[in-house]
């Protein structure tokens, strides 16, 4: 039995364009290979099946009964082979046509989404959208493993300098806790007024998301020593039943507050905070992919309002 693994689909397609003319010059033009290159490749392809494939008489070509066997199989594979390579292009161009968009909090913000996918669908027909909600543990939603093209996510990034973004929102950060707290009787808070009270946090491979959201600069700023963690928190309703529960505050961007401010919860204005950062981020490499600066240039046009 001759080994025939190392059968190059090359190889096939000369056999089977040599069976068609029956003729090795005008095959050879066929194919945009020399002659004797063409001869060479079926001699090596004879040698691999241990079969003479072609009778080389004065009169011409002619397939042997070995080669008249291996055609329709030859063509199988080829018409096989070319289906592969059209499904793997189709899979890029789908790729290429779809943008994928991750966060970990919905935007809301009065309509912020629907505003700029409308935008974006209207520069570019041909595109699909595909949202993806990623877990709090992710602070990239989705940028850092490449699993989005473009991602909602707070600032402070890890890893900064591997992304561009587009501030969308800039809004204070409220104390969200308890109505029964006693904190919640006073209309404004001091940050100092929270440095003792126990905190939700988010899971610590946020890295310098969860420091932003426990307020790790203001607190060394007031000389604080550092949070005690009541809970950690990876998502809305997880962070909604631990404040019910009374397991500690949490410090929320205005545009989120909504969220969590159900029965039982409420929320107040703190002195002394920065603001928090909501931004549309991509990788540095991806700036310039048609779809991901088209759905930017959406974004900073509904978030300039024009």
């Amino acid at each position: 039995m001759a080994m025939t693994t190392d059968v190059h689909v090359r190889e096939l397609r000369y056999f089977a364009t040599v069976a068609e003319e029956l003729h090795f010059t005008r095959a050879a033009e066929r194919l945009y290979v020399s002659q004797p290159a063409l001869s060479k490749q079926i001699r090596a392809l004879e040698r691999q099946l241990g079969a003479e494939l072609f009778r080389r008489d004065p009169q011409g070509v002619t397939l042997t009964e070995a080669g008249a066997a291996l055609l329709p199989h030859a063509r199988r594979v080829l018409a096989d082979w070319s289906e592969g390579a059209a499904a793997v292009e189709a899979a890029r161009e789908a790729r290429r046509g779809t943008l994928v968009v991750g966060m970990s909090t919905s935007p809301g913000r009065g309509g912020l989404l629907p505003a700029i996918r409308s935008r974006f669908t209207a520069a570019h027909p041909g595109a699909a959208l595909r949202l993806r909600q990623l877990s709090w543990e992710d602070p990239t939603a989705g940028l850092a493993d490449g699993t989005v093209d473009v991602a909602y996510v707070w600032l402070p990034l890890p890893d900064a300098d591997r992304y561009a973004w587009t501030v969308v929102a800039e809004e204070p950060r409220l104390v969200a806790l308890p109505d029964t707290h006693p904190l919640a009787a006073r209309p404004v808070l001091d940050f100092a007024d929270l440095t003792d009270e126990p905190f939700l946090a988010l899971p610590p491979e946020a890295g310098v998301l969860r420091d932003f959201w426990l307020a790790l600069d203001e607190r060394r700023a007031l000389a604080a020593g550092p949070p005690r963690v009541g809970a950690e928190i990876s998502g809305t309703e997880e962070t909604y039943e631990a404040l019910v529960a009374g397991l500690g505050v949490c410090l929320v961007a205005t545009g989120n507050a909504p969220l969590i401010t159900l029965g039982g919860v409420t929320t107040r204005p703190v002195r002394g905070l920065s603001p928090s950062r909501y931004a549309l981020a991509r990788r540095r490499e991806d700036e310039e992919r048609p779809l991901v600066r088209g759905y930017v240039e959406a974004c900073r046009r509904v978030a300039r309002r024009d």
